[in-house]
């Protein structure tokens, strides 16, 4: 079987963008494919390091609500970065052979320093964040990595990394890997930038019916409809395409509703929220359930964390070997 490996930052409540950009995906690929899937807590360090005790916390959370969402421990391997010493050896190396000029080209790095104002990220580690991220892939030499559009810039350099490590070191320890994107690659966020925990404006899987509510009330709209007699736009308004993605069935229907100016903006976000609570109600209960046993997502993380090295401890064998040889 092909390996697959992805990971999630544990900085904070998982939202609609991680379910149908990441989760969905990987869920399927549990019947086709090796799974690696690790909550990346020193990726998570890199930006939140003036408030890492929330970190721990998270961790448990994001393991609930995978779990919940259909990640099976049985068919992947479930485990915490930290837990498997590996990721960093190899990232020693890596960065070592990384031209800076790499990693000052990178548009996400760019688009965060930009962004984010709350925190400083003009640091070594977040400048250097790829280089980890492409230890993570490599160490388990996965063929495919489900990821986002924004990230396929950080997928290409992983290959570039890769490429220069077989080249100097004349061994071809690594090869390249396929980006896999979801039918739903990017679902923007309630403002209409790109959802985003650092940004605020994300509808969380943990969210109550009623945060949903108020949360799906503020969305931005077709800025083109003032009024209610106005025709919409469905295709230039953020809340329709939630529709696509979460209400399907309801698709043609809304968009002649909106183009013919039948039902206004608010009675269409109601029924959209009514629609995301019941989409996310089978993942609340559960998460909540699991949340209650502490103990049994321990284990899962140890016995993921045992599993992934198995591989990883290969790995740095062939990277040492052809290092040091």
């Amino acid at each position: 079987m092909k390996t697959v490996f992805s990971g999630m930052r544990p900085t904070g409540k998982l939202h609609l963008g991680h379910l149908v950009g990441a989760l969905h995906n990987w869920v399927g690929f549990q019947a086709t494919h090796q799974c690696f899937y690790s909550i990346v807590d020193w990726h998570a360090l890199m930006g939140e390091y003036a408030q890492s005790g929330a970190i721990v916390p998270n961790i448990f959370d994001m393991a609930a609500d995978w779990i919940a969402c259909g990640i099976d421990p049985e068919r992947s391997v479930i485990f915490i970065q930290s837990d498997v010493p590996e990721h960093l050896e190899l990232q020693m190396v890596l960065a070592c052979i990384t031209p800076l000029g790499w990693l000052e080209r990178n548009p996400t790095y760019k688009e965060q320093l930009r962004e984010i104002t709350s925190r400083d990220l003009q640091t070594y580690a977040f400048l250097g964040y790829p280089v980890l991220q492409a230890a993570d892939i490599l160490l388990y030499k996965a063929n495919a990595v489900p990821i986002g559009e924004d990230q396929l810039p950080h997928l290409e350099l992983t290959r570039e990394i890769s490429r220069r490590f077989n080249f100097l070191y004349k061994k071809e320890v690594f090869s390249d890997c396929e980006a896999i994107l979801t039918p739903t690659p990017r679902l923007l966020g309630l403002d209409g930038r790109k959802m985003s925990k650092s940004y605020g404006n994300t509808i969380n899987l943990a969210d109550s019916p009623e945060e949903i509510q108020a949360k799906v009330k503020g969305m931005v709209t077709d800025p083109k409809r003032l009024r209610l007699k106005d025709v919409g736009h469905p295709d230039e308004c953020n809340v329709f395409s939630y529709y696509r993605t979460f209400l399907a069935a309801r698709e043609i229907s809304v968009r002649a509703w909106c183009e013919g100016a039948g039902k206004g903006c608010t009675d269409c976000k109601k029924e959209l929220a009514d629609g995301i609570i019941e989409t996310l109600r089978p993942i609340r209960e559960k998460r909540v359930k699991l949340l209650a046993e502490r103990g049994y997502l321990e284990d899962v993380l140890k016995k993921g964390a045992e599993r992934a090295r198995v591989k990883a401890m290969a790995t740095i064998r062939e990277v040492r070997e052809a290092v040091f040889r």
